[in-house]
């Protein structure tokens, strides 16, 4: 399978030939379609402290969409031929008081999709199949995607505004522009604010339903009821992407890099 693989932090990643992995008991083996590029993923290539410790080489990405094509022994929740989604959590424990409580994203031995285990920029993926997702059919792959990360923290970011009806929005990236929508369509009033100067990025807040947008520097026209530092959906939310094939991976990171994107950038396989 082709697959692009980072070396060592701080290299553009290479386009390499791999044996195709064979899932494991309680895996499935994924036909990646489509893998959302995600900040993370550039945090790892640079080798930030927070995220030094990668295996590699390694197989960056952890906002995989594809379909099921074998399983591991006692894997019953899937089948193949489904649709599936694969996150940043890849493994836990499941014995530990986070795992027993529904707190998976606290275990101390926790393994993450596309940093301890190789991820989505590839043709074929191995995922624990307790933490895959259903797609909905309505969802194309290349819109699915930034739903499993940037959806994901969007979500629960959100959740914890309760009923503010004045809600800021700090940063407008993948997150950002998935939660507003749920915003708007929850009948909040949103008020986003971006890097100083980011004019298109404003445009953008405003055209998905925002009823204003500024720097960050601005003081805004109304006191908030609550604010996301960046950005469930019930909300019809259409995520914008930029698609990229599996080799310009590294230029799809590149224009990450230096924001000049609208949405989030999405890996797709022909």
């Amino acid at each position: 399978m082709r697959a692009m693989v980072l070396g060592a932090a701080g290299s553009e990643l290479r386009l390499e030939d791999l044996p195709e992995p064979s899932p494991g008991p309680g895996q499935v083996l994924v036909r990646v379609r489509a893998c959302g590029v995600c900040r993370t993923d550039l945090h790892i290539l640079d080798g930030e402290p927070s995220l030094s410790e990668p295996k590699l080489p390694l197989v960056l990405g952890h906002q995989i969409v594809g379909t099921v094509e074998g399983l591991g022994g006692e894997v019953d929740s899937f089948s193949a031929g489904d649709r599936v989604g694969v996150p940043w959590i890849g493994w836990t424990c499941g014995e530990c008081r986070y795992c027993r409580s529904g707190r998976e994203n606290l275990c101390d031995r926790a393994r993450f999709t596309g940093y301890d285990l190789d991820g989505g920029y590839a043709e074929m993926a191995v995922a624990d199949a307790r933490f895959c997702f259903s797609i909905p059919p309505d969802y194309p792959d290349l819109q699915a995607a930034p739903l499993l990360c940037a959806g994901l923290i969007g979500f629960r970011s959100y959740r914890m505004t309760g009923d503010a009806e004045r809600l800021g929005i700090y940063g407008f990236g993948a997150a950002a522009h998935i939660v507003t929508q749920v915003a708007v369509g929850d009948g909040r009033r949103v008020f986003a604010f971006t890097r100083p100067g980011d004019a298109e990025g404003q445009a953008f807040a405003r055209e998905l339903g925002a009823e204003w947008a500024g720097a960050v520097t601005d003081p805004g026209p109304e006191e908030l009821d609550a604010a996301l530092l960046f950005a469930p959906p019930r909300v019809p939310v259409r995520t914008h992407v930029q698609a990229f094939p599996l080799e310009r991976a590294n230029e799809a990171l590149a224009s990450l890099r230096t924001g000049s994107i609208r949405g989030q950038n999405v890996i797709v396989f022909r």
